[in-house]
């Protein structure tokens, strides 16, 4: 059986997102191909909106990507990884783009 071997790189978030309250972006950036055109983008976080808005949760695998998520009052912060990715790294860039979103106003 041969290991896994996953090539090293500093791009480990895929997608940072931000969505108001009925799922509409308010702020994406994709740092891959995975979702190429915007209406792919907009179907795939309409998609983990939908699954996620009202669970208590954090963390998700939705369609083989990491999904790392919290709200604050009207805003759902999204950090999308692979589905190799540590949940804790993801975790760590959804509580800074948080707190970043209350420093701008956002939150």
């Amino acid at each position: 059986m041969e290991a896994l071997i996953l090539e090293t790189s500093l791009y480990t978030v895929k997608a940072i997102l931000i969505l108001d309250n009925d799922g509409d972006r308010l702020f994406a950036k994709y740092y891959d191909d995975t979702y190429p055109s915007v209406k792919e983008q907009k179907a795939f976080e309409k998609n983990i909106f939908n699954k996620t808005h009202r669970t208590d949760s954090e963390i998700a695998l939705l369609e083989g990507l990491t999904v790392v998520y919290k709200s604050s009052i009207d805003l759902y912060f999204y950090v999308i990884g692979s589905s190799y990715e540590n949940e804790e790294k993801c975790r760590k860039a959804s509580t800074a783009g948080e707190h970043g979103g209350a420093v701008l106003g956002c939150g």
